[in-house]
């Protein structure tokens, strides 16, 4: 059963007053959901659209400018809103904040989900989330599923079956890269290529926000 879209209700909000509000999480909040955030309020505002976007890291020190590179690359398409930026660690607060939570990689995602169950139905992947294809997204929720009841079965200290571990195999196998790469401690040039990666991403989320 395909999971209800946490954003179904902001459709058309182009001149309808709604506003939703995006936390986008990585790891230490000073690379890869910063560029995000920063991009993501920068597009949105030459749309028009109210998002309110913050972000955090799952490892993150409050209080940490975010890196040169990230900076530099945002300054090179001239998007300025960084440069107060400072970083803040994830929290129950800014989890309640949002309306929907994009995480940079799958990992980011499960962490999210292990400290905040009640957050299931608004946390996606941010490569997941904006897939236009409904195979793939059926696929990763079946991943997913089959993740948690191998988990649940190791814990109670059972042996998962040959046929879950081929399955578990074919759907790894079938399933497309749902992360954006980390540049930290990179060159210049691997912080350009990830933000590609994210201003891709996000120009397919804003063309899901305004059908």
């Amino acid at each position: 059963m395909k999971m209800r879209d946490p954003i179904d209700r902001f459709h058309g909000m182009k001149g309808g007053g709604h506003m939703i509000r995006i936390l986008f999480v990585c790891t230490g909040n000073t690379c890869r959901s910063p560029i995000a955030e920063a991009m993501l309020k920068h597009m949105a505002e030459e749309r028009g659209l109210d998002i309110h976007v913050q972000s955090a890291g799952v490892a993150a020190w409050d209080g940490t400018a975010m890196s040169q590179h990230a900076s530099t690359v945002l300054e090179e398409q001239n998007i300025a809103n960084h440069r107060d930026f400072r970083s803040a660690a994830l929290d129950e607060e800014r989890v309640h904040w949002a309306d929907l939570i994009l995480t940079l990689t799958t990992s980011h995602k499960r962490h999210v989900l292990q400290q905040f169950p009640g957050a299931t139905s608004k946390t996606f992947a941010l490569k997941e989330y904006v897939s236009n294809s409904d195979s793939e997204q059926e696929q990763y929720q079946q991943l997913q599923s089959l993740v948690a009841d191998l988990q649940l079965k190791l814990a109670m200290g059972q042996a998962p079956t040959e046929e879950e571990l081929v399955q578990l195999a074919e759907l790894q196998r079938l399933m497309p890269n749902q992360d954006v790469a980390d540049p930290y401690g990179g060159s210049l040039e691997q912080y350009r290529m990830t933000a590609a990666e994210i201003q891709a991403a996000l120009t397919r989320l804003l063309d899901k926000l305004q059908p």
